[in-house]
């Protein structure tokens, strides 16, 4: 009797999904009570788009103000709050409930918010009316507006709560704001078209990027003063400072390439190609390694700083954004603001020589139109998990 040979073949679909589902069935397992959310804002859309990363799933989807832009959490409560660039306000969104439970006014055209360490304040930079909106975070108001100088881009919070480094594009300069006084203490001018700042751990020093000279600037915030203008590539587009400070990450728009600065010393170490139109860089918790998301090759690249090479390129969506990290640092979230979904990259040490390298696609999730920003939030509820 004959013996019939059955060969089955699976289509790569099928085998992805079987590979997605064994992995998913891996997560880690925190108990009930623990949550972690990753919050996107869908400008065009109104809406943030919430991803549950306990399962990598959609969770919800939440109204918020009109073109949201910026979003941050704050460290000391389960809060996370959105900037409404249309309708000029701040949605505050609870999220162990994913709910918003207040919108708070400010002035014209504010784009990004920054929450002190202790978790009291936020800080808004309002472009169209060239002020800072301080926000009470506790009671849920603006409880100053402080004047700063023309097109406010950024206000950044100094990890001491001392200073606030506000970006102001009109004029070519920076405004210190004082922050127990709510008023400016000085006015630098530095390069031409200031836009993001990163903030050493100690709060001894800003650098600003400058898109339209292509430079950093090195600000001693100890003595409000210039220290070094630093030329980067074409276009610094953003700034990614190491955990432990000692080395700034310039992603450089217009040349494709990062300048590595040497924080301490306001030298620049050298410049790497990196891909095509680099605009974010997130490095992780232990220093090791620095993701770039290349908007103009649907990439990101994955950098070792210890070793000074790239040790990964993988494929995403459609003109890659913003990054973030899971708590973990074993999921990196890709925000695509053209396909209109998130990337979600699994990190991992290989085991057998025919499983996935050190860092593969795990899914594709999809969020709302045009999603510009992402951040995570992760927290254990004391009570019954809701």
């Amino acid at each position: 009797m004959r013996k019939l040979l059955v060969i089955v073949v699976l289509s790569p679909i099928v085998v992805a999904m079987g590979w997605l589902y064994f992995h998913e069935r891996q997560l880690t397992d925190y108990g009930p009570a623990y949550h972690e959310y990753a919050y996107v804002t869908n400008g065009k859309s109104n809406t943030v788009s919430v991803i549950d990363l306990r399962t990598f799933q959609p969770a919800k989807t939440i109204k918020v103000g009109s073109e949201p832009t910026g979003i941050a959490a704050n460290s000391k409560k389960n809060e996370i709050y959105v900037v409404n660039a249309g309708s000029n306000n701040v949605s505050v969104i609870d999220a162990e409930r994913n709910a918003v439970v207040a919108t708070i006014g400010v002035h014209g055209k504010p784009y990004f918010i920054d929450v002190s360490a202790d978790g009291r304040r936020g800080y808004v930079a309002n472009s169209g009316s060239a002020n800072v909106s301080v926000i009470d975070l506790e009671k849920r108001v603006a409880m100053a507006n402080v004047r700063v100088g023309s097109s406010p881009g950024l206000a950044r919070v100094a990890p001491d709560g001392e200073t606030v480094v506000v970006s102001n594009r009109g004029d070519n300069s920076i405004s210190l704001i004082d922050a127990p006084r709510l008023a400016v203490r000085s006015t630098i001018p530095i390069c031409q078209q200031p836009e993001d700042i990163a903030i050493l751990p100690d709060s001894s020093k800003a650098f600003v990027a400058c898109g339209a000279s292509g430079q950093v600037a090195s600000i001693d915030l100890k003595n409000d003063k210039l220290l070094a203008l630093l030329d980067v590539g074409k276009t610094p587009a953003q700034l990614a400072l190491k955990p432990d400070g000692g080395e700034l990450m310039v992603s450089n728009f217009d040349s494709d390439d990062i300048s590595i600065i040497e924080t301490t010393t306001n030298e620049v170490g050298g410049s790497y190609l990196i891909g095509m139109h680099p605009t974010r860089g997130l490095v992780t918790a232990d220093n090791s390694r620095l993701y770039v998301s290349n908007f103009g090759s649907n990439t990101v690249v994955v950098y070792d700083i210890d070793i000074g090479k790239i040790v990964a390129t993988l494929p995403v969506g459609s003109h890659p954004d913003g990054l973030a990290l899971s708590q973990s640092q074993n999921y990196l979230l890709v925000l695509n603001s053209e396909s209109g979904d998130v990337t979600v990259i699994q990190k991992r040490t290989p085991k057998k020589k025919f499983e996935p390298g050190e860092y593969s696609l795990l899914t594709m999730i999809p969020v709302g139109v045009q999603p510009n920003n992402i951040v995570v939030k992760s927290f254990v509820l004391a009570g019954p998990a809701k």
